[in-house]
């Protein structure tokens, strides 16, 4: 229709210009667009505004009609039932009697088709097209005003789009319109234009028993790489000092809350940066304190690696280790999480005098324990260090206690030997929103960290599951605006074109053409770790996925499995007890954005929680509905 955007029509009366774009309308209503306007007013004139002659011309002049090729089968002009000429044929003798009766002259007006008549377009129409009317309405046009509906001269072109001029729900479903993709671009050449010649970046995570010192280690480990200039830590020493607690000067550097420095403890997950010599390593701090273990598993949700400190002084280890302590907890949760590199690191060595009889039971405590949780011995590295004296952190021991039994690397060139994870930069994009706040300039932000594929500014996302389209109209990495951001990143992006009120903490942003699929039942492979009350069918628990936390109910019992095989044991098992493995089917009150384990681990994975405690932790292996 190429000819119709520069096609003129005649010079024509009011009235006669009228009636030209009124047998138009309902011819292009046929017809669809393939015929071009010239061709129309052409037929239409040679007919004298008769609509009939002129559509029947149109047809057999076109040897394949147009919306037989949208339907995929033959289009006859037979009338089926009242017949498709009586009824143009009705329709313009009422117009033209609406039209005399006023006698007035009529301006340049654009008519719609009222509601009544519905064309079928579908692929599994029959060989007619049927036009229905529907029954006690009376067929005929709507005249609306030019102030209501502009004129296809007025609107600067010649056939006027559905939505707009016909106001049809039903039209739009009944063709079935899908966003057309777009060509897709090459993400591992985007990667290594942008990142190639960048340092590694990996997340790392700081866990362990409350009080293990785990704040004053990574601040320490700052400030003796740089990172926090003199005149600030002086001011943490002085005000440290000022509430009889010097010792906390170092971990001041991450517990920034008035509440944190006061109770002496982290309650949110602290995050800074920091460089080794062949890595980017942004530093996530944990609380350790089991009431915000839920932060805890946020906070863990986006690391590639983990730090375990655990206290080396007599009966402290102890504490944090058995029954009840968070250096377990810990260990497991950040396993089940995807974690499969460990750095543990001793702390307060110094306290027992650098005793390496004391390291070793350590050490081969933690061994089987951290076997069991599924850490292989090579990914596990033990380092022994003093967090508050800086012993062994950045620069080799100088300590004659700990230089005659330990020529091991330092914390951190244990940090720069991890190895990064491999991205999943080549899939369908998807980001889980960690945080939400409003930005300096439009819209707003959400933070959170890519987990598959790439985006771009413009680019247009899926909120999951709102279903809400939005606009990427920045990209912030470290409060730097960057082009493109990939997986692993951990982002701020600025959203235009929709509305906070549909977007919360754990949804996914998607890919438009690849959403995340939403599921109200999935089933999961679960391990149950140690519990108190074995698990029941109709047992409430809730869902930790990534920053989501949702409740849940437990509805089947499939199967148990044999922890190392996964072989099937039992088939619909009465409960669940203490370090078995299932197959579950756990359902949720509303759809959430999840994925099968096998499409994307990170989105694929979940915990389960009682009461304060996690009970289990799973693979989602399918998504029943």
């Amino acid at each position: 229709r190429r000819d119709s955007e520069c096609y003129q029509l005649p010079e024509l009366n009011d009235e006669d210009r009228a009636r030209l774009l009124s047998c138009m309308d309902e011819i292009r209503d046929i017809v669809g667009e393939t015929v071009s306007d010239r061709q129309m007013v052409e037929a239409i004139m040679k007919h004298e505004y008769d609509c009939t002659k002129a559509l029947d011309e149109i047809l057999n002049s076109n040897k394949t009609p147009p919306s037989a090729a949208r339907s995929g089968s033959k289009l006859t002009s037979e009338p089926v039932e009242k017949g498709i000429g009586e009824l143009l044929l009705e329709r313009s003798e009422k117009k033209l009697q609406a039209t005399a009766s006023q006698n007035v002259v009529v301006p340049v007006i654009f008519a719609t088709p009222s509601v009544e008549p519905t064309v079928v377009r579908s692929h599994d129409a029959p060989s007619t097209v049927i036009i229905t009317p529907i029954a006690k309405k009376t067929l005929g046009f709507e005249i609306n005003s030019p102030q209501q509906i502009q004129s296809p001269n007025a609107s600067g072109r010649n056939t006027p789009e559905p939505d707009e001029a016909r106001g049809h729900q039903s039209f739009n479903q009944s063709l079935n319109r899908t966003p057309k993709e777009p060509p897709a671009r090459n993400v591992k050449d985007l990667f290594a234009k942008e990142r190639g010649e960048r340092k590694d970046h990996i997340h790392m995570v700081v866990i362990g028993h409350v009080d293990a010192g785990k704040s004053t280690l990574m601040g320490h480990l700052l400030y003796d790489t740089g990172n926090v200039p003199q005149r600030v830590m002086h001011k943490h020493e002085q005000e440290s000092k000022k509430l009889g607690k010097q010792s906390f000067m170092y971990a001041w550097v991450l517990d920034e809350t008035g509440e944190e420095r006061e109770r002496g403890i982290t309650m949110d997950v602290g995050c800074t940066r920091f460089d080794t010599t062949t890595k980017e390593v942004t530093l996530l701090d944990a609380p350790g304190h089991k009431d915000f273990i839920p932060n805890m598993i946020s906070g863990a949700n986006q690391a590639d690696v983990a730090l375990l400190v655990v206290d080396a002084t007599r009966g402290e280890f102890e504490t944090g280790f058995e029954q009840g302590g968070q250096t377990r907890e810990h260990a497991l949760l950040v396993r089940s999480l995807g974690v499969a590199q460990l750095a543990v690191v001793v702390n307060k060595l110094d306290t027992v005098g650098w005793s390496k009889e004391r390291f070793d039971e350590i050490v081969a405590k933690l061994k089987v324990f951290l076997k069991q949780a599924g850490f292989r011995d090579s990914d596990v590295t033990y380092v022994p260090c003093s967090g508050l004296t800086g012993e062994n952190l950045v620069k080799d021991p100088t300590d004659l206690a700990l230089i005659q039994w330990y020529n091991g690397p330092t914390l951190l060139k244990v940090i720069d030997s991890f190895k990064t994870p491999e991205r999943a930069i080549d899939k369908p994009f998807r980001m889980s929103v960690a945080d939400i706040f409003k930005g300096t300039g439009s819209g707003f932000c959400i933070c959170g960290r890519i987990e598959a594929g790439a985006v771009c500014t413009n680019d247009k996302v899926l909120v999951c599951p709102s279903k809400e389209q939005a606009v990427v109209k920045g990209i912030t990495i470290d409060e730097l605006p960057q082009p493109t951001a990939f997986a692993g990143d951990q982002v701020s992006l600025t959203l235009a074109n929709v509305d906070v009120s549909n977007i919360a903490v754990g949804y996914i942003l998607s890919d438009l053409y690849h959403p995340v699929p939403l599921a109200t039942r999935i089933v999961a492979r679960i391990v149950v770790f140690n519990i108190k009350v074995p698990i029941t069918m109709g047992y409430p628990v809730l869902v930790h996925h990534q920053s989501l936390i949702e409740p849940a109910t437990v509805r089947k019992l499939k199967a148990q499995l044999h922890k190392g095989t996964g072989e099937v044991i039992k088939k619909n098992p009465r409960c669940l007890g203490n370090n078995s493995c299932a197959l579950v089917e756990i359902e949720f009150q509303r759809p959430i954005a999840i994925e099968r384990y096998a499409d994307c681990k990170d989105l694929g994975r979940i915990m389960l929680r009682v009461g304060g405690v996690t009970i289990a932790a799973g693979l989602v292996t399918d998504i029943v509905k």
